[in-house]
């Protein structure tokens, strides 16, 4: 199963930001580890915003990652697309930015190429962005997370 879930922090440091947000997307309490951005095929894929219980903390979880962590002041957007042929088969693409327009442009054009040189159809695919408004006094972190299993 695929899951795809998101978050927002505030936090006096990008670290703890970061942290914040994962707790938000309900990945926080698991090692992540970052995958290149190909869909296996036949495996679900579902938009749940944050993820159920994945198994005991301290497990490592498979994931795909889009996350931007921003300086005090300035906004953090985060954003996943994904094209899958009729099998499941497919690719995400993740673009980071402090501008959410920017990251759907972005998106488009990189998802696009993605599915293009495997052969898939680019009229199916999918997005997910996500904005975190800035705070003052706080870092800001976007992050949209495929994760797997």
């Amino acid at each position: 199963m695929l899951r795809i879930v998101w978050g927002v922090g505030h936090a006096a440091t990008a670290k703890a930001s970061f942290d914040t947000a994962l707790a938000e997307a309900g990945i926080h309490q698991y090692n992540l580890r970052q995958l290149s951005s190909v869909i296996p095929a036949a495996v679900p894929l579902e938009e749940v915003g944050t993820a159920p219980d994945l198994g005991p903390t301290g497990e490592a979880l498979d994931v795909v990652m889009a996350r931007k962590t921003s300086p005090p002041g300035a906004r953090a957007a985060a954003g996943l697309a994904w094209g899958r042929d009729e099998d499941g088969a497919g690719v995400f693409y993740e673009v980071e930015d402090t501008d959410p327009e920017t990251v759907r442009e972005l998106l488009g054009a990189g998802i696009e190429r993605g599915c293009y040189i495997r052969d898939l159809d680019y009229s199916a695919v999918e997005t997910k962005v996500v904005t975190a408004d800035s705070a003052p006094d706080e870092y800001t972190t976007a992050v949209v997370v495929a994760t797997y299993g």
